[in-house]
């Protein structure tokens, strides 16, 4: 009898689908050298997707035992028609189960649980994100075995890329006939990163996903300074004992926080804005306005200026990042040019109060500050000159509380905080939903001004509220909503609706 070659049934189908960053040619072209080391002939191909968050590139192999006759590929994934599914992230694979490559009689799913938010998630102002429980339980349904797990994790803890963990994926699937020891000498053979790469794919391999659900040990680093500086947060410390046991450890993130920002005479001012809320709470209520206020006036105190971001991008620990994200050696040349884009009112932020008023108050000077600082600039901040001017920048941090920006930030804080005391006198869980309100006000430049905006329509609904029943949650409704909306309009129509619900 003659060999007439390969049935469909002897083709393994595998589709790879990964967004750029993520190694997904990196992992095909090393299923391709496992392949092809295993006896099997192999053909891989790809298309690519539109960008990054609209469109993964789907990456394509098939791969049979070699016969006599040269086996004949598909160029593409067709639905129904796949052995093995490989998703760099959760929603991708949720999206493959929608195209139908992921069927249960079937497929074998590789996927990694960790999430990249899309352009949709992220454009809302608040929480965006979808629901990633019913997606993975959606997933598992709906493949004949899924490996899937936080893959990311393990590629960056063993420094490397994802692609290096999913195929440890792979091969812990048992979907593909080769041995383990071949898929290790794959990794081998690539001649980069080798030992990373072999340590996310081990770490892969061997993930234990009872292990993964212990309680974590923490690590705490003691403090390291000047002696002076020392003896200061630990009088701070001490202070934070006064705090109740329930909104103790907000209450110290938030003094953390703070005291980087700015410093520990700026960390004092926290907590005794702390404890007076403290004062007016009870341990019936389980410290909820403590706790609550512990996190949002810390936000509040520590905004968001041209001295914060110069401060960022000139420390230590973002040089090291850097390198990390674009693996690079301290050996290497890395150039790093900044984009900046300054308003006049930035710029007046960063002045004495009374000069930066004066120019804020005279259009025919603001309109002159504006022309000239108002545009973008690129500064590579990799030598003495650009990183010389950021450093500058920074080094304003002991006048800020002088700034006119700190001067409307602060009575930003006295009206929140009072607005709050006002409401606890006649309502507790108003109260605790004024301080809540705070989490509108967030970001840089414009958007901090449109925050603020809708902070001050949202608490501008208090007089109205004042003495319901129902006022606390009326007015998280009026928060869920101006999170949720872009330009204000949904906002000024849920106000609109209760303005006239109060006047009948």
């Amino acid at each position: 009898m003659t060999d007439r070659g390969q049935t469909s049934a002897d083709i393994i189908k595998i589709a790879v689908l990964a967004v750029g960053g993520q190694g997904g040619g990196v992992l095909t072209n090393w299923i391709s050298d496992l392949a092809t080391r295993g006896g099997y002939a192999v053909q891989m191909t790809s298309v690519a997707g539109v960008a990054q968050r609209t469109g993964a590139t789907i990456y394509y192999v098939e791969m049979a035992p070699k016969t006599e006759r040269d086996p004949v590929f598909a160029l593409s994934p067709s639905p129904g028609d796949v052995d093995v599914l490989v998703a760099a992230e959760l929603m991708e694979a949720g999206r493959a189960v929608m195209r139908g490559f992921v069927t249960p009689d079937r497929t074998t799913l590789v996927a990694s649980t960790h999430r990249i938010l899309s352009v949709a998630e992220k454009q809302v102002p608040g929480d965006g994100r979808s629901d990633s429980t019913l997606v993975e339980e959606e997933i598992i349904k709906a493949s004949l075995l899924s490996v899937c797990f936080d893959m990311e994790a393990i590629a960056t803890n063993a420094g490397s890329m994802i692609s290096a963990s999913l195929f440890g994926g792979l091969a812990r699937s048992g979907a593909l006939p080769f041995d383990n020891a071949l898929f290790e000498e794959v990794i081998m053979a690539s001649g980069r990163g080798v030992d990373q790469s072999l340590a996310a794919f081990r770490g892969a391999l061997a993930f234990d996903e009872n292990a993964g659900r212990t309680e974590d040990v923490i690590e705490v680093k003691s403090e390291a300074g000047p002696a002076r500086l020392l003896e200061e947060w630990n009088a701070l410390l001490n202070t934070a004992e006064q705090v109740a046991p329930e909104s103790r450890d907000m209450a110290i993130a938030g003094l953390r926080k703070v005291v980087d920002f700015q410093d520990t005479a700026y960390g004092a001012a926290y907590l005794q804005h702390v404890l007076d809320l403290q004062g007016l709470d009870s341990a019936d209520q389980g410290f909820r306005l403590t706790t609550i206020g512990a996190k949002y006036i810390a936000n509040a105190m520590c905004y968001d200026d041209i001295v914060r971001v110069a401060d960022l991008k000139t420390r230590a620990s973002r040089h090291d990042r850097l390198l990390k994200d674009q693996e690079a050696s301290r050996d290497e040349i890395v150039h790093v040019t900044e984009y900046f884009h300054p308003r006049a009112q930035e710029i007046c932020g960063t002045l004495p109060a009374g000069l930066g008023g004066w120019i804020e108050h005279s259009p025919k000077a603001f309109r002159m500050l504006d022309g000239l600082v108002n545009k973008g600039r690129r500064i590579r901040t990799d030598g003495l000159i650009g990183f010389g001017l950021l450093w500058f920048v920074s080094s304003l941090k002991p006048y800020r509380r002088r700034f006119l920006r700190h001067c409307h930030e602060q009575a930003h804080l006295d009206r929140l905080l009072k607005a709050a005391h006002d409401a606890r006198a006649l309502d507790y869980d108003l109260a605790v939903e004024v301080l809540s309100a705070q989490r509108l006000v967030k970001g840089y430049s414009d958007t901090h001004e449109r925050g603020q905006s809708k902070f001050a329509k949202v608490l501008g609904a208090l007089p109205l509220l004042q003495g319901r029943d129902d006022a606390a949650e009326w007015l998280r409704r009026l928060r869920e909503v101006a999170l949720k909306d872009e330009d204000g309009a949904a906002l000024d129509g849920a106000l609109a609706t209760i303005a006239s619900f109060v006047q009948e």
